[in-house]
């Protein structure tokens, strides 16, 4: 019985397909043949069904005696074989048989969706930290990594498909595996800074650092994609003479720095409370000097009031005086200007002086009581009601430091204002204002600051020039 001659594929023709549910590549042939078999019975016949599902491809390999040719069909793909569908195979395979003579070839499908997983590890190697090269630690790596084929192409030209075998493929990239990582774990200390003691605790940092440089070289080298490496474990020796001897030196750096550390944070702190308990005693001079400057201020003020009411009594009982000494100028009688007698124009001149002596005096006296501003009555008859009523004397509260002072009138002002206690940014309020202003803002207290411009210096002479 021939090959092909199987009732449940159509008598002499094939239905190539790959019913394999895990495989990486996977070489068709009859059942019951040898795969590197040439007989004639393999020849493959057109009208053969071709069955490629989604996700691989089918590799025509036509042996020539100058080589090898191939049609790639890429699934999903469920046809008869003709020579309109392989591009390759028109162009090798006459039609002197009317389209019924078989072909040589040889078929593989490849997987371009199933992903391989492997497990790897490498045993014990040494590694030194850069620091202290006298000491080695062995270090062991155990993990796993999954590949796939991304570029059929490019895989095929790396690898001979027909002699092609996945257990030794898949060694070959293990080895290749364990070889790059043993150099990036050896050279992880210097590379990333990484304590050889710590390396346990960077497992992650060391499993990104491998995949990142696998990637590429396995592309290169075998045309497959690592899609994912995961570092298991990651071990030191902490037995080995070598860990011993670098952990013993590495905790007594890590004390020395630990204390010279907590010495600095020690000692700024102490400078830090030194600054703050001068700056507060600092504060606290400043708080008194003001303060005793205010209530010195205070005192200067409320005595200078005194001493202007004294003067004022004063001029005003020596005004009396000298209106009860107007009548014994000359006699008893009137005199209407010839001094003979009492002057009726001298005394209305000495009343009216009195009354405004006695006025001012009023006012100061009702701005101390509480600055009430009691109208003057008018001490005169109807004879004089003619002479204007003294007006009111002003006075201002002044803030110093935060305290209300006062109140001053304007004389008191200006002298402050002389002995720069006083200036336009300070802040004044009197009976009628809603809120406290600033001095240069008060039309009243315009005069003080004007008296305060310093005079403009004579133009000096022109002297004539000399002949």
């Amino acid at each position: 019985m021939g090959l092909f001659n199987k009732k449940n594929e159509g008598g002499l023709m094939d239905v190539i397909r790959c019913d394999q549910e895990e495989y990486l590549v996977w070489k068709w042939r009859p059942v019951g043949v040898d795969v590197n078999s040439t007989k004639k019975e393999n020849s493959i016949r057109y009208g053969s069904s071709l069955r490629v599902k989604e996700g691989e491809v089918a590799v025509f390999v036509y042996p020539q005696k100058d080589g090898t040719m191939q049609d790639f069909i890429e699934g999903p793909f469920d046809q008869t074989i003709k020579t309109g569908n392989f591009p390759i195979l028109a162009s090798i395979v006459g039609s002197a048989f009317g389209g019924e003579s078989p072909f040589q070839a040889e078929i593989y499908f490849i997987n371009l969706s199933g992903i391989i997983n492997s497990n790897f590890a490498v045993p014990f190697f040494d590694v030194f930290d850069p620091r202290f090269l006298d000491y080695g630690v062995p270090v062991a790596v155990r993990g796993s990594y999954k590949f796939k084929i991304k570029d059929y192409k490019e895989f095929i030209k790396l690898h001979r498909l027909i002699n092609f075998d996945m257990e030794s493929f898949q060694k070959q990239v293990k080895d290749a595996v364990v070889k790059y990582t043993k150099g990036i774990v050896s050279n992880i200390p210097s590379d990333k800074g990484i304590p050889v003691i710590q390396l346990e605790r960077k497992i992650l940092e060391i499993s990104d650092a491998i995949q990142e440089q696998l990637k590429s070289r396995l592309e290169s080298e075998f045309g497959v994609v690592v899609s994912s490496l995961d570092v298991n474990a990651l071990e030191c020796d902490k037995s080995s003479e070598g860990y011993r001897q670098l952990k013993a030196v590495t905790q007594d750096i890590t004390t020395q720095t630990t204390q010279a550390q907590a010495a600095v944070n020690i000692k700024q702190m102490q400078d830090m409370q030194r600054v703050q308990m001068e700056n507060l005693a600092e504060t606290q001079r400043i708080q008194r000097e003001e303060m005793q400057r205010a209530q010195k201020l205070q005192t200067e003020s409320t005595n200078l009031t005194a001493h202007q009411m004294d003067l004022q009594a004063g001029v005003g009982i020596a005004g009396a005086e000298a209106l009860g000494k107007m009548g014994a100028a000359g006699g008893t009688g009137i005199d209407l200007g010839n001094g003979s007698g009492f002057n009726p124009t001298s005394m209305m001149a000495g009343m009216a002086m009195g009354s405004a002596i006695g006025s001012n005096m009023a006012g100061m006296v009702n701005g101390m009581m509480g600055n009430l501003n009691q109208p003057v009555q008018n001490v005169m008859n109807t004879s004089i009601s003619s002479v204007p009523p003294i007006p009111p004397t002003i006075q201002f509260n002044v803030a110093v430091n935060g305290q209300s002072t006062g109140p001053y009138d304007i004389q008191t002002l200006k002298n402050m204002a002389h002995s720069g206690q006083f200036n336009q940014e300070s802040l004044v309020w009197k009976n009628g204002m809603a809120n406290w202003q600033k001095a240069g803002t008060i039309l009243e207290l315009a005069e003080i600051f004007a008296s305060n411009v310093p005079p403009v210096p004579p133009i000096p002479p022109v002297v004539p020039p000399t002949l």
